[in-house]
């Protein structure tokens, strides 16, 4: 089991290239379920989320393809089609839920695994299945599987109007793909904001789907009979972005990002500017500079356009080594702070209280052996490697492989003193 060997200290300076989203392209490997005509991704993410989700289609019989250095894929969903997503592929990634509507939207009928995944908390598939419901689907949970159908005598989903109990991105998601090809309108309440939402949209439309309100709250979807292929670049990875300028912002240096958007990004920026750091947003870059040491800053995670659950693991780290005491308050899931014990076996000052933690700033963190819990858990022990004296060991890094392209080789080329080791 590879492990990545960090020895902190070192400032970092330089360029890299932020990739494709994995929340975008995702969704987006499912879409090409909706046609039979040959789809073109670009700027796919290099992941093992992306690996199963490949493995999953290219079992149901979708003649998939990589194509070049810049993450291009092409996606042929023709014929005869096996709507079925076995356990054994997905257990390990919670996306697989993402196959449903557009099986059932295409073809009537699906069986698909109970997704798995991180263990950051519960999340039911329970608003999946009802807003599926609403459109005519016949849904049951047997044996560890959601079996879908529609009734007899129908061909086609209908259009509704579907409310979901909480914001849920991967409901919306399922609900926007399956809508497209359903007869009628459907309006969806509530929606998921996140910029893979508009994202994922673009590319329905460029595909022949009648799309309005994408990005905003309320969504609207003219279903049609048919989509066709098309040709769609997945966005820059906004969590991604914002993990680096966590790491230079803790370490202290210099950096450009290159596709980063800030629009994408503006609570963790404001962030990080009360924190002391100087980001700048420009056309397609984003940039951080970092002096000293940093002010810490409480933050509450909630849905977007507020501060994502995503980014609350990388930005404790930082705040563990600034300057004061901040309160960090996880809203979205309930097991979300399992990093603070490998945090704290660094140096770290931190008590908890539920949904909150409350950080003291430690001058300095010292190197040791840790382990991830989670995805988001990896990237702050990386962060905290990277300023901790001495060397950090991150154990388990195969959650980190999930949701970052190569982080260790863009770190290293900016200047961290950061290798992968069996």
């Amino acid at each position: 089991m590879d492990k990545l060997l960090i020895r902190g200290g070192r400032r970092l300076q330089g360029e890299l290239e932020v990739s494709g989203a994995k929340n975008a392209a995702l969704p987006e490997l499912c879409a090409t379920l909706l046609t039979q005509e040959p789809v073109m991704l670009t700027n796919v993410p290099r992941l093992r989320d992306i690996a199963t989700m490949r493995a999953l289609l290219d079992h149901m019989g979708v003649q998939t393809r990589t194509h070049g250095e810049r993450g291009g894929m092409s996606f042929h969903a023709a014929g005869d089609l096996l709507p079925e997503a076995p356990y054994e592929l997905v257990k390990t990634m919670r996306a697989s839920v993402l196959v449903l509507g557009p099986l059932l939207a295409r073809l009537g009928h699906a069986r698909v695994s109970l997704p798995g995944g991180c263990a950051i908390g519960a999340r039911p598939v329970d608003q999946h299945i009802k807003g599926l419901q609403a459109m005519g689907a016949q849904i049951e949970v047997e044996h560890g599987y959601m079996v879908a159908r529609l009734p007899q005598g129908r061909t086609r989903l209908r259009g509704a109007r579907i409310a979901t109990d909480m914001v849920t991105v991967t409901g919306t998601e399922n609900f926007l793909m399956a809508a497209c090809l359903a007869e009628g309108e459907t309006v969806l309440e509530n929606a998921a904001q996140e910029p893979e939402i508009p994202d994922l949209a673009e590319m329905l439309i460029a595909m022949g789907a009648k799309i309005e309100g994408h990005g905003t709250s309320r969504i609207h979807i003219q279903g049609v009979e048919r989509l066709h292929g098309c040709q769609h670049q997945v966005v820059a990875d906004r969590i991604e972005a914002g993990t680096f300028l966590c790491a230079v912002a803790a370490t202290g240096g210099d950096v450009v990002l290159r596709h980063g958007r800030g629009e994408h990004l503006e609570a963790v920026i404001d962030k990080l500017r009360d924190a002391g750091a100087v980001i700048e947003a420009g056309n397609g870059f984003l940039r951080v500079r970092s002096e000293g040491r940093l002010r810490a800053q409480s933050f509450r995670t909630t849905e977007y356009p507020g501060f994502p659950t995503d980014m609350q693991a990388q930005f404790m780290a930082l705040n563990c080594i600034s300057e004061g005491t901040s309160t960090v308050t996880e809203t979205i899931f309930e097991n979300r702070f399992m990093h603070v014990s490998e945090l704290m076996r660094l140096g770290a000052r931190i008590q908890i209280d539920g949904k909150v933690a409350v950080v003291e700033g430690v001058r300095r963190l010292s190197g040791a052996t840790v382990m991830a819990t989670d995805l988001r858990a990896s990237a702050s022990l990386v962060i905290a490697g990277l300023v901790a004296e001495g060397e950090t060991v991150v154990d388990r890094i195969y959650h980190l492989d999930r949701g970052y392209d190569q982080m260790e080789a863009k770190l290293r080329a900016i200047g961290a003193d950061i290798e992968r080791i069996k």
